[in-house]
């Protein structure tokens, strides 16, 4: 079998979500690939300036700045760490060729930002180069040295945006594969006939209220008390499903809040399609995992965007709005009113039936993308084995 590294780190969990999912489909379908996750932080841990100093590795530091919404500051923050990457350059590649001479690959795929031009060099050592290929968990690039690099060679995306930014950053087209959304996890693209109503009853929700879902990742938010206070004292009723992963102080706070309108508070849950199934709207941060999650189950979205947003999540606020899924709101202090609209039936007819259009098929498409860079990239090592002067 050919042999497929994919390489991801623990920074935020739509990498190895992605990385998984992709694992898992291609040993399901028995395709010709053996994976191996790769997991980039582990190879630069020598390298780690910060777990060096704080014993923090970095992937863990980015992940306390989310559990605490400390991202207002993340484009100054992102600048020093595209500083420090560049400054580590030499020493990255060194050790991922090393990596490389004793766990050699047919075709590595990274869905990781910041060290693909690294990846890509280290991938050039002496005689063919191994097919390097960048897979976008964003729905755009936030350039510069973020996710698209000139030295990248075959790169998939999933939006039309982001296929736009790779080639003007002059990639060829036929080096750029566009899919039809984000990749998700295997179940969400098995859904499953669920009676909404009896399950809403069974789980002590009321039946027929219409039912938000409240998503702010696996260690949720803050925030989520004040949607459930702001709702609570809203003229329009509203139940909600609150998912608050491992945030179990977060969890406990909401249960012990005593509201008018019922609400169903869940830890963390590896079932997120089922609660998902359960709803009829989203309300959470404009991830592009949670955002695509809410999609794939036709549920109109409530986002918020502003100076606190991360800087590569606030296209996706302008993607939804260009697709018409949802509502975008500069401040969740306003989220009575966004849902106020949301609901409206011609608004929420309009919004509902935008969303049902979205088709995502992604995690089925990059196994036939791949098979593509590698024939490709077989062909260029042909021809130029045919272009070499025989000796004699």
């Amino acid at each position: 079998m050919r042999k497929l590294s994919i390489v991801f780190h623990h920074a935020g969990g739509g990498h190895r979500s992605a990385a998984e999912a992709l694992r898992d489909v291609l040993a399901r379908n028995q395709s010709p690939w053996d994976v191996t996750l790769v997991n980039l932080q582990d190879l630069l841990d020598p390298l780690d300036i910060m777990r060096r100093a704080t014993g923090v590795r970095i992937q863990d530091s980015y992940n306390l700045i989310l559990r605490k919404g400390w991202t207002r500051f993340t484009p100054q923050l992102l600048v020093l760490l595209q500083a420090v990457i560049r400054a580590s350059h030499s020493r990255v590649v060194t050790l991922l060729r090393a990596y490389w001479s004793e766990h050699p690959a047919d075709l590595v795929l990274s869905v990781i930002p910041h060290f693909n031009r690294a990846l890509a060099v280290s991938l050039r050592g002496n005689g063919d180069a191994t097919p390097f290929v960048t897979l976008l968990t964003d729905l755009a690039d936030y350039p510069p040295r973020f996710w698209i690099e000139p030295e990248s060679q075959y790169i998939i995306v999933g939006t039309e945006r982001a296929r736009e930014q790779a080639l003007a950053m002059g990639h060829p087209p036929d080096r750029i594969f566009q899919t039809s959304g984000m990749i998700l996890k295997p179940r969400f693209y098995e859904k499953k006939t669920i009676d909404s109503v009896r399950e809403r009853a069974r789980l002590g929700l009321e039946a027929n209220r219409p039912t938000g879902i409240v998503l702010f990742g696996g260690h949720g938010s803050r925030v989520m008390v004040d949607i459930v206070k702001r709702l609570d004292r809203a003229s329009r009723e509203v139940q909600l499903i609150l998912l608050c992963g491992h945030n179990r102080k977060l969890a406990a706070r909401l249960k012990n809040l005593e509201t008018r309108r019922r609400i169903l508070v869940q830890g963390f849950a590896t079932n997120v399609d089922y609660y998902m199934s359960l709803a009829d709207f989203f309300i959470g941060k404009p991830g592009p995992g949670s955002i695509s999650e809410a999609l794939q189950f036709h549920l109109p979205v409530i986002v918020e965007s502003n100076a606190s947003t991360l800087p590569q999540e606030r296209y996706n606020a302008q993607w939804i709005t260009e697709k018409g899924v949802g509502i975008v709101v500069a401040s969740f202090n306003r989220i009575a009113s966004a849902v106020e609209r949301l609901l409206e039936p011609a608004t929420f007819d309009d919004l509902r039936r935008n969303a049902s259009r979205y088709s995502n098929r992604a995690l089925f498409e990059v196994p036939n993308i791949l098979e593509k860079c590698w024939s490709s990239s077989a062909e260029q090592r042909s021809s130029r084995g045919r272009l070499l002067p025989v000796s004699g």
